[in-house]
């Protein structure tokens, strides 16, 4: 008996529709029965409709037989990328948070157009978790229902409730409870809670929770839309969408997270094509599967390689047939989230591209231009003026279009040249997009899939898989239930494998509960990632589970009548209002200077920080965070926040030369694991009360001046904030030039400066000083004890010192360093030149090696992050001009890590010790970069990134016998000798070049 599942996959330009005959799954054509492309209309839905009614007529199948109907469109935020007022809603915040997250306001990096329309105020509420579950404060249903009511009254309808931690409440004793209180209270808001929208990262997860709430009343009025569709085309059976990474939500859970179904098109594509192809066998996993391949194992790596007219995309399958998610944040409608997106690289080459020869050298260029959807008229083959790629297929013999006489003059050199572009262009995106050195089998996609005429270097396989123009629908057709669950377990005394274990029988019943079938349901995915500076064995586990939809064993069929949903008037919309600075981004203020005139403002000795000033030093902190400080991201907010919401001249910069010998310089910066500080995001009070506390202790003077205890990473941006609360400068240096792991690698302690008294303090009031230690390695020790009782994410405010000590050992000028580091990658990303060249004309530096990630190892010792991470070198033709002197030849290099980078070697491709060639060490700083220019943090470290890995050189108190056993190699137990990579420059002084 057969059975029938219809796909629809809904693009800017066309709505492509497939049935399948799922029982015929295993024949030649995988069961596809009919396909049709129809132009997308602008309401979505008749589109969907026509496109469904031809496959349904074209296949003549008994549609009672059809067991679902699966969607994938992009048109639910539409609204939001198009900031439409009328098909969004104003949204409240309610955090439930007790006296944290306040030094971060919701909607602080929206676009400045699309957070006027949908700003509804924010409501700090008790409640929240600690990452190992304990309570920030219990809820208080009073304040809930006050809460509710001022809501109401304030005419906002939609309400986004975030909870610290809400993503490991499994019982749902806090977002749960708060929301069934708030819809007792006014049952007519729309409450969407965080924990059914995203992972830990408390912005992201609000952001995303805000654009959902923003969107559900289009949401719901969209799905009904579709449903009525299916009850014109008398379709009884079950409405799916497609999520962004590829499986199903059905209809009444889309309309409720629409936010989860933005960019399903690409995934449908790739999972399309790999069923299409006959690789749709899912395996089971059992550690991260976009890691290399273990012992001698042979599978090939699959890449969908999609030619359209005017770029090719290409994706690399995982083993479980769905694509390798790209790393780090996606921005809906300017809006930085953090959900799971395919990793799809583009390149400008597609059927339509533009062909042209350099009259001197004859030199043959292809793209990235395109004639695009003009190619029937542009082409020279269909009578046009342009040479395209696909005029040079027909020249070279190897396909048909239009009339091969229009070509018979383009000269066979520059044909055959634009040939070899070609199939060097595919190689190389084909390399970059590698996974491993396993052997590479390409599904070839799309209408410019002619382009390909002959084998392809590297790739061992090319398939064209049948019905493969339809392969986006098909996509949708046979999409997958998944079950997901994302939890940190503490490890201490438990067996890792039976928590594992524990965590993946979650997932799998899961995928069950939502309408897997149980007998396909397979573990597809397993992330292990140790949290940084705990030393419980504290883990995040990530599983994944995913399981074809299930098939009633007795389906019963309704009746040919069967029409449940009422047409229902549809309502006059009225007219669309512009908002011109919808997208204008509020966090990227550099945008706006020409970088090259742009001048910091300095008068008499004095830096008043600018919002462009901030951005730059954001990067820059990034660079000479050498893997560890943590993100700059949320530091960067917190200083933008600051400087907009304070009077004119408080964030301001002075040179360590103007300070007196006897001024009293305060210390303040944020210690704990990442993992928590960007969920319980600072209330904005712990800085200024542990320092309140220390300068009570010594002598309660007046503050003149505040130093940074690191410069490298998200501290080197903390002292902001505080500067501005206590009205007083920012001194441009620190105490490391760089980032290091402890408190006592700072040169001030190593110079004999005490750190003690020193104290840790939390937003809900608790102080702990530490008042004398015997030595700075016991003073750690306390510090961390108190920070896990504390919940892992306080300030550490060490004793203030005078004038004198910050000149003589303090790293001079590292504010102005960094400045000067995100000039230059900020400049050279917009004139599109090297960015290494950039930074080695701000400093002395190297270039150490150009490659990409083929292997990250992690495990926790002693409450860091330790691991390696080793990089193979690129192709020649794949490598970066300006970096045709790293890497050179078939060295890998290692590079081992405690939240830091520690040393850089040359060695085998299995990073075995006995063949490194060690290059550099501690104290010089170590720092991995992305194709931005962007530093990569050792916890965003992920196999198949390319990246650059350069090393600057240290300040010279680090090189000294007092400085090289705290900062060099013996300090992380390595039994080497230190190696440098030059002699150290003192950075510029913005101040003294900008306050001639």
């Amino acid at each position: 008996m057969s059975l029938y599942r219809i796909g629809v996959d809904v693009g800017g330009t066309n709505t492509d529709a497939a049935i399948l005959d799922i029982t015929a799954a295993d024949t030649p054509g995988r069961g596809v029965l009919s396909s049709h492309k129809a132009s997308t209309t602008p309401d979505i839905t008749s589109g969907i409709e026509a496109a469904i009614r031809a496959v349904l007529a074209g296949s003549a199948v008994d549609q009672r037989r059809v067991l679902s109907v699966t969607i994938g469109t992009t048109h639910f935020i539409n609204a939001l990328v198009e900031a439409d007022t009328r098909r969004l809603s104003r949204v409240a915040v309610v955090r439930l948070c007790g006296p944290f997250t306040r030094q971060i306001p919701p909607f602080s990096d929206f676009p400045a157009g699309l957070r006027r329309i949908l700003d509804g105020g924010v409501y700090y509420l008790d409640g929240g978790l600690e990452i190992d579950g304990r309570e920030i404060a219990p809820l208080d249903h009073e304040q809930i229902r006050q809460a509710a009511r001022d809501i109401v009254a304030s005419g906002v309808k939609a309400v986004a409730l975030v909870g610290i931690f809400a993503p490991l409440d499994h019982a749902g004793i806090h977002e749960e409870t708060c929301k069934r209180i708030i819809l007792e209270e006014a049952p007519g808001l729309d409450v969407v809670c965080s924990h059914d929208i995203g992972p830990p990262g408390l912005l992201e997860r609000e952001n995303a929770t805000i654009l959902n709430a923003a969107i559900l009343r289009t949401a719901h009025k969209v799905t009904r839309g579709f449903q009525r569709a299916m009850a014109r085309l008398k379709l009884a059976c079950p409405l799916y969408l497609s999520q962004n990474d590829g499986t199903l939500i059905d209809a009444d859970g889309a309309a409720d997270y629409p936010i989860k179904t933005f960019a399903s098109g690409p995934t449908n594509s790739m999972t399309g094509a790999a069923f299409l192809a006959g690789l749709d066998k899912v395996k089971t996993v059992v550690a991260d599967p976009s890691g290399p391949p273990e012992g001698d194992s042979v599978e090939p790596q699959v890449l969908v390689v999609d030619i359209g007219g005017t770029t090719t995309d290409v994706c690399a399958l995982l083993p479980s047939g769905f694509p390798r998610q790209a790393p780090g944040f996606v921005e809906v409608g300017g809006v930085r989230t953090a959900f799971s997106m395919p990793e799809v690289v583009s390149i400008g080459l597609g059927g339509g591209s533009k062909v042209m020869t350099d009259s001197d050298s004859g030199e043959v260029a292809v793209g990235p231009g395109s004639v695009g959807h003009f190619l029937t008229s542009q082409a020279m083959v269909f009578g046009g003026p342009t040479l395209t790629t696909t005029d040079v297929v027909v020249a070279s013999g190897k396909a048909q279009f239009g009339d091969a006489a229009l070509i018979k003059d383009v000269p066979v050199s520059t044909v055959d040249r634009a040939r070899r572009k070609i199939k060097t262009m595919l190689g190389g995106v084909i390399e970059q997009m590698k996974v491993s050195a396993a052997p590479v089998h390409v599904l070839l996609v799309g209408g410019g899939a002619l382009l390909v005429t002959e084998g392809l270097d590297g790739v061992e396989k090319c398939i064209q898989p049948i019905h493969q123009g339809a392969a986006n629908a098909v996509g949708a057709a046979i999409g997958k239930i998944s079950g997901e669950v994302d939890v940190i377990e503490i490890l201490e005394g438990r067996d890792e494998k039976a928590v594992v274990a524990a965590t993946c029988k979650k997932a799998f019943d899961l995928a069950i509960q939502k309408g897997a079938a149980p007998e396909d349901v397979r573990i597809v995915e397993v992330n292990k990632m140790p949290l940084q500076y705990v030393d419980n064995g504290a883990m995040r586990i990530q599983v994944r589970a995913v399981g074809k939809l299930s098939v009633p064993e007795n389906p019963v069929f309704p009746p040919e009548s069967a029409n449940t949903v009422e047409e229902e008037e549809e309502e006059k919309e009225a007219a669309k209002e512009s908002v011109p600075d919808a997208l204008e981004p509020t966090t990227k203020p550099s945008l706006k200077v020409d970088l090259e005139t742009y001048r910091p403002s300095v008068t008499n000795g004095v830096w008043y920080v600018s919002e462009v000033d901030l951005e730059l030093i954001s990067t820059g902190c990034g660079v000479l965070g050498t893997g560890g400080g943590g993100p700059t991201h949320h530091e960067f907010l917190k200083s933008l926040q600051a400087l907009r919401t304070s009077e004119k001249g408080r964030m301001r910069i002075i040179s360590p030369k103007a300070l007196k010998d006897d001024d009293f310089v305060c210390f303040g910066s944020w210690y704990g694991t990442p993992s928590v500080i960007n969920e319980r995001i600072a209330g904005g009070t712990e800085i200024p009360a542990g320092i309140d506390a220390v300068t009570k202790i010594v002598g309660n003077k007046s503050l003149d001046g505040i130093f940074i205890d690191e410069i490298g990473g998200g501290n080197g941006l903390s002292v902001f904030p505080t500067g501005v609360h206590y009205d007083i400068p920012v001194i441009d240096g620190d105490g490391m030039g760089r980032a290091y792991p402890t408190m006592y690698q700072e040169t001030l302690s190593v110079y004999g400066h005490p750190l003690a008294p020193c104290a840790l303090a939390d937003a809900r009031g608790n102080v702990s000083v530490v008042m004398n230690t015997d030595t700075p390695i016991r003073l750690e020790r306390f510090l961390r004890t108190a920070a896990i009782e504390l919940g892992l994410g306080c300030a550490v405010c060490a004793r203030p010192l005078p004038g004198s000590a910050i000149k003589a050992h303090g790293v001079p000028n590292t504010l102005s360093h960094a400045w000067y580091l995100g000039r230059a990658v900020h400049m050279a990303r917009r004139k599109k030149s090297s960015y290494i060249d950039a930074i080695f004309d701000v400093c002395a530096g190297k270039l150490l090696f150009t490659g990409k990630i083929i292997d990250v190892r992690r495990y926790v010792g002693g409450g860091y992050t330790m691991g390696s991470v080793l990089l193979a070198p690129l192709a020649d033709e794949d490598r970066d001009p300006d970096a045709k002197d790293a890497g050179s030849g078939v060295r890998h290099m290692l590079i081992p890590f405690q939240n830091e980078y520690l040393y850089a070697a040359l060695t085998d491709s299995e990073g075995s010790e006995k063949n490194q060639e060690v290059i550099c060490t501690v104290p010089d700083l170590i720092s991995i970069l992305g194709q931005d220019g962007e530093a990569i943090g050792s916890q965003d470290l992920r196999y198949g990134l390319r990246v650059n890995v350069i090393a600057l050189p240290a300040h010279p108190l680090w090189k000294t016998e007092k400085g090289m056993p705290v900062g060099g190699p013996k300090a992380f137990g390595l039994d080497m000798p230190f190696v440098g990579v030059g002699e150290y420059t003192e950075p510029r002084s913005v101040i003294d070049e900008f306050g001639a």
